[in-house]
């Protein structure tokens, strides 16, 4: 517990510096705001061009798809904020320099998130919040204390899917660097298939977004039992319940992985 708390504090140092630099230049971070904002509703451009040609994709209206982009997108943008500086790992492994987060008393990967943290990324979680919100008051939903409870666990549950997702891709860098396409099909790529409901999709892919790469688990299976749709795959209804426990396992795999991965590095001094 210690440990943890020194790492918190630390982390929290190196935030608020960050912070402090990102400040100093105000007509800056606010440009990049308003453009990651702006940027992020691109996606929903294009649900919106679909709903222009057809009423239905897979039985789900134009307000039901526009429910899955928020989870969807929320829960990126929150991994956004906080996980995705992880990415960086390749960019300092070929510069030689990811041994300077090694020697500090704080956790490589904490560290590398922390000193490459960006407030100004929270716009992409802006736009998505406003179509969650609005989305719900348009879809119809019999409401009860689980389908209530159901919201908030299933945007944080996306954002600790998509964070260990993007940890586990980055984690590539350590054996190939050239990792970043790679990476960004599984991160931006999954986020853009998890707005749509997944009997679009071929039923390879419906698995591997089930249970391969849980990516399923930040929208479609929660939004189906809150709107009361049938579960993909023929599942379970309570199957649709378990993000948080997804979220959960991929963190154990996301740490190992990672571990594993800063184990095999070798510096640039060896």
């Amino acid at each position: 517990m210690a440990d943890v708390a020194t790492e918190m504090a630390a982390y929290r140092r190196l935030v608020g510096a960050r912070m402090r630099a990102d400040f100093q230049y105000r007509t800056s971070f606010v440009l990049f705001l308003v453009s990651q904002t702006l940027v992020s509703g691109l996606d929903l451009a294009v649900i919106l061009v679909l709903f222009s040609r057809v009423q239905h994709l897979a039985g789900w209206s134009v307000a039901e798809v526009a429910l899955l982009y928020g989870f969807a997108a929320f829960g990126f943008g929150i991994a956004d904020v906080f996980v995705s500086q992880v990415e960086m790992a390749s960019r300092h492994i070929k510069a030689g320099t990811f041994d300077l987060f090694l020697l500090r008393p704080v956790g490589a990967l904490v560290h590398l998130c922390a000193s490459e943290f960006a407030l100004r990324r929270v716009g992409r979680s802006v736009q998505p919040a406003i179509v969650t919100v609005i989305a719900l008051t348009q879809v119809h939903v019999a409401w009860t204390p689980v389908k209530v409870a159901l919201v908030p666990v299933t945007i944080l549950s996306s954002a600790v899917i998509f964070g260990c997702v993007w940890v586990v891709t980055s984690s590539l860098a350590f054996w190939t660097v050239e990792t970043q396409e790679i990476a960004n099909s599984f991160t931006y790529g999954g986020m853009t298939l998890s707005q749509y409901p997944v009997d679009l999709f071929a039923t390879w892919l419906r698995r591997l977004v089930v249970f391969v790469v849980p990516l399923a688990f930040t929208s479609v299976l929660p939004a189906s039992y809150l709107l009361d749709k049938p579960i993909p795959l023929g599942l379970p209804r309570w199957t649709a319940l378990l993000s948080p426990a997804v979220a959960a396992v991929l963190v154990v795999v996301a740490r190992s992985v990672w571990t594993l991965a800063v184990r095999h590095y070798r510096s640039t001094g060896s």
